[in-house]
């Protein structure tokens, strides 16, 4: 079925004007911001969510929040992440409002540490952890770590991937099937093939060319892909992966951070994986900055017999906030009162229902997209087949059709995951917030294709 791209355009000013027309706060927001903000906005890549300005945030709670033009909002994007909690959970936000006026800072452990570092270590079965702000400065610690270790100097990514913003990630595959920087990577320090490997994901045979260099310190990855829609992973790539990197002596690095998404011990839990070492950010503070990696029992005494005391503070590990007492009291509260395993089981029933809701409507217009879920998570994406590799899932992608998409859903008070078209599930979540999406859905995809 051909998208007719004249069409696409006209539905495209149709629905900026009906955005601007119900947005005059929002509007005028925006204008005042660009007088001291780049852009307007806060955080430059705020610049690229659908319509001609972004939608300013009055208040949210649970899974719906209102924008300043007092619009009542089912979000089912939830901070791409990073509030998959739902907005402001109870139990989080109580332990805050504790915690906040008894000191949020400073530099010494509080026994929320010791009771949050037990909760993951119980839910990803690795037993020593430490605490970042975010799951970027996690990555970059744990790549130190395993170069320091090992005294190899690259790393292999997943082409496609993504991991925050560590310089070693931004790394793709040339046509050639070189290693080179990604589009819009800017300011690289060095040339990306003097710290990185890019092999593509499902790709057994690449990985082993990559580790059998013996220059790999760690292989980086997510057990998932889920920056450039979902891409799952075959039957057994992942068994074949980690006894690559235990016969060339890499390190296996997973990074949970989306894929908490997959149950209360994201991925490595749900198909008893066993990295060397996760990363887990974003969700886990149930929205205030906070990150950690956990490690086995042999790679913790590695470090701490390999780290001087008179340097373990000049390595470039950690930082002034790290741990802090704020965080760590969000971090105890979420997961052990919020993101319980109780919660995780009815997530995944609404992702189921809105996958169906979603995967209906492609039949019954006969669109050729697919759809994935992954947990509580799901997306659907613009090919007819679910890819294997990050460069499948980007060759199929469409930055115009996308913001269509999106800017209809929030049209219709439905708030979509920026850049890919991805629904995620709080606690909070109900029925009736799935149901939305699948009428709005529905409303756009008949309106492209009928």
């Amino acid at each position: 079925m051909k998208l007719d791209r004249g069409r696409l355009r006209r539905l495209q000013a149709l629905e900026e004007e009906r955005f601007v027309a119900e947005r005059p706060r929002s509007q005028g927001l925006a204008e005042q911001a660009r007088e001291h903000l780049t852009g307007g906005v806060p955080m430059s890549w705020m610049v690229k969510w659908p319509g001609p300005f972004p939608v300013f945030v009055n208040e949210a709670y649970g899974a719906h929040f209102t924008c300043a033009d007092s619009i009542d909002h089912v979000d089912l994007c939830l901070g791409d992440t990073g509030a998959m909690s739902g907005h402001s959970p109870a139990a989080t936000a109580a332990a805050v409002r504790e915690q906040v006026v008894r000191g949020i800072t400073s530099m010494l452990p509080t026994a929320d540490a010791a009771l949050a570092g037990a909760e993951l270590a119980r839910r990803f079965g690795l037993p020593q952890w430490q605490f970042t702000l975010t799951a970027t400065d996690a990555n970059r610690h744990v790549i130190r770590y395993a170069r320091h270790l090992t005294r190899r100097s690259k790393i292999v990514v997943i082409d496609y991937c993504y991991h925050g913003t560590v310089d070693e990630t931004f790394a793709v595959l040339s046509p050639e099937g070189r290693t080179v920087s990604r589009p819009g990577n800017i300011g690289a320090p060095v040339a990306l093939d003097q710290t990185t490997v890019v092999v593509p994901f499902n790709d057994l045979a690449a990985m082993e060319r990559a580790l059998a260099t013996g220059d790999v310190a760690a292989v980086l990855l997510e057990p998932a892909m889920t920056n450039i829609g979902i891409v799952l992973p075959d039957p057994g790539y992942h068994a074949g992966l980690r006894a690559l990197t235990r016969r060339f002596g890499s390190l296996l690095v997973i990074d949970e951070t989306h894929t908490l998404c997959a149950g209360p011990g994201g991925s490595t839990a749900a198909w008893g994986l066993e990295p060397d070492v996760v990363v887990v950010g974003k969700t886990i503070g149930g929205g205030i900055p906070a990150a950690a990696f956990g490690m086995t029992s042999e790679i913790s005494a590695q470090i701490q017999a390999s780290v001087e005391l008179p340097d373990i503070d000049v390595g470039g590990i950690g930082g002034t906030l790290a741990g802090n007492a704020l965080s760590m009291a969000a971090v105890r509260a979420t997961l052990t009162e919020v993101l319980t395993d109780e919660a995780f089981a009815r997530m995944e029933q609404l992702a189921v229902r809105w996958t169906e809701g979603v995967q209906a409507v492609l039949e019954e217009f006969g669109v050729p997209w697919h759809v994935t879920r992954l947990g509580c998570r799901a997306e659907y994406a613009f090919s007819a087949q679910a890819p294997r590799t990050g460069g499948e899932a980007a060759a199929a992608d469409d930055f115009e059709l996308q913001q269509y998409l999106h800017l209809q859903a929030l049209n219709r008070h439905v708030l979509l995951t920026p850049f890919h078209n991805m629904a995620l599930i709080s606690p909070a979540t109900t029925e009736a917030d799935v149901d939305q999406h699948s009428a709005a859905f529905r409303e756009a995809v008949s309106a492209l294709f009928s």
